[in-house]
């Protein structure tokens, strides 16, 4: 990077870019294996994904789904594969940043070669040789609040993710939500907040067997309420940093109910949409991006698509289906980190150095 002129005191000094060989946009099961394939093939990689944990659809749609089609296994849950993928490439160490979506993409040239400089919403910048997008049917986006107040909450008192557990201590918490993370995070809050309310529309829940029962043992003890119903209304009130949330308004069968709150946690599932990747000039396909069969190239040097996110004749949108496409990727993407240098294929097991590696780890 070439030098800048420092900085006023006033004005925080920007990061300088992370520079390695591959950048993984995604940490689903097909962004995991990727990770895996780059170690594997002596290529540096980081991980990003707009999620606050490595899964994708198999951790935050359905971790109990039954997932029989992986080669060599029988049979596992959707999370047991995530979990066995985050220890295959575990050996490796490659950092990964939650809580991240890739916003822009620019080329740049660094030492006489092309580079690509990626950048995300939240401030972070990756100098690459190369992109591979395993965005899954594309960026998840959390379902929100459709409430005129909600808006103005958003990230100060209406959250869809809980990042930092300590700010809700002492705090009046309602979670709504029926899922595996609404009642993992109610059960969690409900040992820091003041007082935490379940709130979901029924009393039948998306979530795992034992977590119905711990909540409903919860509610019995009297550790925390459930409520059965739906938002109404959000009321606010001035507070220290603009209006804040006063309490909860809530449509049930018998009569309008209000729950004094201070946070509202918002884990309605999520909805997946093209994001930022649709204006990278990328040739797409219905929302997904086209890709050389070949090497899973986009239209555009240097940029991959492996998995769901990726389109070409006779797709076939299968778990496996994206590690192969994930593999050639990154066999391209090696000549563009290493353009002067031949990559020869040895088998994982003939590869001393990589056996090596996988043994202590």
């Amino acid at each position: 990077m070439p030098e800048s002129t420092p900085a006023p005191a006033s004005a925080p000094l920007a990061a300088a870019p992370v520079r390695t060989d591959v950048l993984i946009i995604g940490a689903g099961p097909v962004g995991l294996f990727a990770a895996f394939q780059a170690g594997v093939l002596g290529l540096q990689c980081e991980l990003i994904d707009v999620l606050d944990r490595p899964g994708g659809q198999c951790t935050e749609l359905y971790p109990e789904k039954p997932i029989y089609d992986i080669p060599a296994v029988p049979g596992c849950l959707a999370q047991d594969l995530v979990d066995r993928l985050l220890e295959q490439c575990a050996p490796f160490a490659f950092p990964m940043h939650f809580g991240q979506r890739a916003s822009s993409v620019a080329e740049v040239e660094r030492d006489g070669h092309a580079r690509l400089l990626v950048t995300t919403d939240g401030g972070k910048q990756f100098d690459v040789a190369a992109v591979l997008v395993c965005a899954g049917a594309g960026a998840f986006a959390p379902q929100r609040v459709a409430l005129p107040e909600a808006a103005a909450l958003e990230g100060r008192h209406l959250h869809y993710a809980v990042r930092e557990v300590a700010r809700f201590a002492g705090k009046r918490v309602v979670v709504a939500g029926g899922g595996d993370s609404a009642l993992d995070w109610a059960l969690a809050l409900r040992k820091v907040a003041a007082r935490v309310t379940l709130l979901h529309r029924r009393d039948g829940f998306r979530a795992a067997d034992a977590s119905v029962a711990e909540m409903k043992a919860a509610v019995a003890a009297g550790e925390m309420d459930f409520v059965i119903g739906m938002l109404g209304a959000l009321q606010c009130a001035p507070g220290p940093d603009g209006e804040q949330l006063a309490a909860v308004e809530v449509r049930t069968r018998e009569a309008p109910l209000t729950l004094p709150a201070d946070e509202l946690v918002a884990l309605y599932g999520l909805v997946t949409e093209p994001g930022p990747i649709a204006h990278w000039d990328l040739e797409l396909r219905a929302g997904r991006v086209l890709v050389d069969t070949t090497t899973y190239e986009s239209s555009r040097r240097g940029i991959f698509a492996a998995g769901d996110i990726a389109y070409y004749p006779n797709k076939q949108k299968l778990i496996l289906s994206g590690f192969h496409e994930a593999a050639l990727a990154l066999r391209r993407a090696y000549h563009y980190a290493f353009p002067d240098k031949a990559l020869v294929h040895v088998h994982t097991s003939n590869n001393a150095t990589l056996k090596e590696r996988l043994t202590h780890a």
